[in-house]
């Protein structure tokens, strides 16, 4: 009763390919291959967007506790 043996599972698939097509699976896969390759690039794009409009001192903090060196000039008010 627990879970299903391999045999199970390929006749699943048989039923779902006879029922749908394999066209329509096809299309189905890449649609959703498109659409996790958009969002990832969409969280990569909002990340760099976020760095971009942070102030500096908010960036360098960043950059510090990931690890990087920040060379900076430090100026004084007039």
């Amino acid at each position: 009763m627990g879970s299903f043996s391999v045999w199970h599972w390929l006749i699943v698939l048989l039923i779902v390919v006879l029922v749908f097509g394999t066209k329509k699976l096809k299309n189905l896969g890449s649609d959703l291959g498109g659409a996790v390759k958009g969002f990832k690039d969409g969280m990569r794009d909002g990340n760099a967007a976020d760095e971009s409009a942070a102030p500096p001192q908010q960036v360098a903090a960043r950059k510090q506790a990931d690890g990087e060196t920040i060379d900076v000039d430090a100026k004084t008010k007039s």
